[in-house]
């Protein structure tokens, strides 16, 4: 059997979409069509319903979706094995955007200390796309914003950063502009709560999902946004921007995500413990940024 119809299968069961599936995969609408009708004819099951209402999945399709996604993932295991050299060990790790630059070398040389007959591939990404790839066995490994909740994933609270609001044109929250705000959306649970907590904001005109991007904005236009505390204080201590008295800060959890298969395994629990020690209350990120 080949894998892109397994890969094309279980993508359609994401996007319940033919259209936004072959865009994704970068193929035509009818080769995903076709690849849908030879993987049924090879099963001897329809497995979608497609309808003006959109595409379902039929019982049959439900049933073999989770020995799909093991295919995959055996597959892409069994892929990497082949790939690595001289029998050394890889991880591949995703990590989320704003994360890199909070003591990400000390990070890497925690785990390289721990590990040290391993190698490690780190690749910075969002949320949605780490989840993904966690399933599909194309990472190790997930240090993330928003866990997408599977069957066959297992998340994990290691700790929790914030953002604070800056600006450079006032330090009273009463006298942020509208117009000049830059919404948040580091995360799926950053826009409800910020809206929650400043309802006069939440239609800014503009939003950014990154805070490299949001600093840089800052820098360049001015305004006003949120902005990890180590950004704030970098921005404060610069004379570039002010803390904005009266707002509080937003808090955001991070996580760890795994495949369900690596959850005792001895070296992802290890990664596990790294990762609680320097995210967690207690750990050196946390009290270098309390301290700053």
């Amino acid at each position: 059997m080949q894998i892109e119809l397994i890969e094309t299968f279980l993508d359609l069961c994401d996007t319940r979409s033919f259209n936004r599936t072959a865009d994704r995969m970068g193929v035509t609408q009818s080769t995903i069509s076709g690849r849908i009708r030879t993987l049924e004819k090879t099963l001897g099951h329809r497995l979608f319903i497609r309808s003006r209402a959109g595409t379902e999945l039929t019982t049959e399709g439900l049933r073999f979706a989770p020995h799909a996604r093991s295919l995959l993932h055996g597959w892409t295991e069994a892929r990497h094995a082949m790939g690595d050299t001289a029998g050394a060990v890889t991880m591949r790790i995703g990590i989320q955007h704003d994360l890199v630059n909070l003591h990400f070398s000390e990070l890497i040389g925690d785990f390289r200390a721990a590990m040290p007959d391993t190698a490690f591939f780190f690749e910075a990404d969002y949320s949605a796309q780490m989840c993904s790839d966690l399933t599909t066995g194309i990472e190790d490994f997930a240090i993330l914003f928003s866990p997408r909740y599977h069957p066959d994933l297992y998340f994990e609270t290691i700790g929790e950063i914030a953002y604070l609001m800056v600006s450079t044109e006032t330090d009273r929250l009463a006298e942020v502009r509208r117009e000049t705000y830059i919404l948040p959306h580091f995360s799926d649970a950053i826009a409800p709560l910020h809206a929650a907590l400043h309802p006069r904001l939440a239609t800014a005109s503009l939003s950014i999902g990154q805070n490299a991007a949001m600093v840089a904005l800052l820098g360049s236009l001015g305004g006003t946004a949120y902005v990890l505390r180590q950004s704030a204080d970098e921005l404060v201590g610069a004379g570039t921007c002010r803390l904005v008295s009266g707002a509080p800060p937003i808090p955001q959890p991070i996580f760890a995500g795994i495949h369900i298969r690596n959850r005792h395994r001895s070296a992802h629990r290890r990664l596990l413990g790294i990762l609680r020690t320097r995210f967690g209350p207690s750990g050196p990120t946390l009290a270098r940024r309390r301290v700053g």
